[in-house]
């Protein structure tokens, strides 16, 4: 069976995500902050068969990496590993001049630092599978210039340049860094309270992006969810 890693489980997209590759046969090794919700995940997927491992805790902390590897190991090994854990910095967002700094510091570790981090434990397992891949989570704030979403874009920026270097490094592997697109998540919520997020898509909705980078496997490289549900 394919074994996956997912961090940031227990809500929005990383649950959604994780509830999809458990329907379709996948064990999974699950991670978030709080343990309570994450085992109800866990135990929600479990119940179709499936063999979770959920482990609570911070993906800025080495051991807690080691755990996760160690865990898909278990398993039977790794195919794919879903950096999907993040935090905007600032909540709510706010200008770059009054940004703090020890926000964005606290960001770039969990944003960047943290998958990198992850990336290292998981090479060795990723090599091994028959069709290794990384999903890295982007967003258009790394792209576009958005007032108030600088310290967050950064970050994602810093990772999209990872996930392209790791590509060129790594070619037998298949990286994507993914930008969902704008998801009724409460990550959104925090950050723009005052938006009215009644047409924007459930995370559900894009993850059917995900699922068609796994069955089709294009080149490595940089994909946006809107333009790829449209061209469905």
């Amino acid at each position: 069976m394919a074994v996956a890693i997912i961090t940031g489980a227990s809500r929005g997209l990383g649950r959604a995500l994780a509830t999809a590759l458990a329907e379709r046969g996948w064990d999974l090794v699950l991670d978030a902050r709080s343990a309570q919700p994450l085992e109800e995940v866990a135990a929600a997927l479990r119940r179709r068969g499936r063999k979770v491992s959920a482990l609570p805790g911070d993906v800025t902390d080495g051991g807690h990496r080691a755990e996760l590897i160690a865990a898909s190991w278990e398993l039977g090994g790794l195919d794919l590993l879903v950096n999907n854990a993040g935090v905007l910095g600032a909540a709510p967002l706010v200008p770059l001049e009054n940004h703090p700094l020890n926000d964005f510091r606290a960001a770039l570790e969990v944003n960047v630092v943290a998958p990198l981090g992850l990336l290292q434990e998981a090479l060795p397992l990723l090599r091994e599978a028959p069709a290794g891949a990384v999903i890295n989570l982007s967003s258009d704030a790394a792209s576009e210039a958005y007032r108030t979403w600088g310290g967050y874009g950064a970050t994602k920026a810093a990772l999209d340049q990872v996930s392209a270097v790791l590509a060129v490094e790594e070619p037998g592997l298949r990286v994507w860094a993914v930008d969902p697109g704008g998801m009724r998540t409460d990550m959104l919520a925090a950050a723009e309270p005052d938006e009215d997020l009644s047409g924007v898509p459930d995370p559900e909705d894009v993850v059917p992006v995900f699922l068609r980078l796994l069955d089709q496997r294009p080149a490595s490289g940089r994909y946006a969810a809107p333009s790829l549900l449209e061209s469905r």
